[in-house]
């Protein structure tokens, strides 16, 4: 484990406390410190702790429960609904038919992965993303390390990488339908003539929303096998054999996977207090990362 191996190398778990859920945070102007009230999670007592500082690395999503969407139907379904997060450790997709909701970086993930083991799996979307394909092992990084110090390998592939995509970002921002025609060519070229562009060209310019990369080409590559196809398309209804199209094409599913992403929620759910007041965070401005 990464993460594990990494703060256990520069020991920082001394300084960690595990298996503790943060309830409460309140401000007090007068001693000037934050209060935390948390809860051990393996005993249920209640702890308490101090700071002058409170920096939330939570991220801005709510891992417990994904997004998804009411689907007018879905109870007449009589296949299985997964969530990719509630992923259950024994779904067997072997020689299903498999459709995955969404088109962000999950779904591009999913769909080459399922399409391995799948009769077929079919990625359904609203609207088409940029997708860009990119190997897995990076050759020049490996060549670096065949012949450079670890440390100086690793600042000069860090460097070169921050370069690509501030680079790619940059002329997005400055030629949209030049960088436009450059992703889209490499997709056709992915392609090879076996799915229609109209799946892979987005409305909007590059960077508009972020990009999506596709792992080896591995999506392609399902696509290109028969294995994957996209539809673009709303739903109208669930049925009890799949998904009924607004376009009137139905897609026949044993698994349908609603791959809709995440809710979004601040501090972990916490809702901080200052003076005993509660701070609405929507109400607030963050500049630089700060409140």
């Amino acid at each position: 484990n990464y993460v594990a191996e990494t703060a256990k190398e520069n020991d920082v778990e001394r300084h960690i406390r595990y298996g503790v859920a943060v309830k409460t945070t309140d401000w007090s102007s007068t001693d000037k410190c934050w209060t935390l009230t948390a809860e051990n999670e393996q005993t249920g007592d209640q702890e308490t702790y101090t700071a002058s500082f409170l920096v939330g690395c939570t991220g801005y999503y709510n891992y417990d429960q994904g997004y998804k969407p009411d689907f007018p139907g879905e109870a007449d379904f009589k296949g299985q609904i997964v969530h990719p997060q509630h992923w259950p450790e024994n779904l067997d997709y072997s020689g299903k038919k498999v459709v995955v909701i969404g088109s962000g970086a999950t779904a591009i993930t999913l769909v080459p992965t399922m399409a391995e083991k799948a009769a077929h799996v079919t990625m359904l979307q609203r609207s088409p993303t940029y997708l860009m394909p990119l190997p897995s092992t990076d050759k020049v990084t490996l060549a670096l390390q065949k012949v450079l110090p670890e440390k100086t390998a690793y600042r000069l592939t860090r460097a070169r990488n921050i370069s690509i995509s501030r680079l790619l970002y940059e002329r997005s921002r400055k030629s949209p339908k030049a960088m436009r025609r450059l992703f889209l060519s490499v997709i056709k070229r992915q392609l090879k003539g076996k799915a229609d562009m109209r799946h892979f060209s987005p409305d909007y310019n590059p960077w508009d929303q972020r990009l999506c990369v596709v792992k080896d080409g591995d999506l392609f590559e399902a696509i290109k096998a028969g294995t994957a196809s996209i539809k673009t398309d709303h739903i109208e209804r669930f049925t009890k054999t799949g998904i009924r199209l607004k376009s009137g094409e139905k897609l026949e599913a044993d698994i349908i996977i609603p791959a809709t992403g995440l809710d979004i929620q601040m501090l972990g759910g916490i809702t901080p207090r200052v003076d005993g007041q509660e701070v609405a965070l929507k109400d607030k401005v963050i500049y630089k990362n700060v409140m």
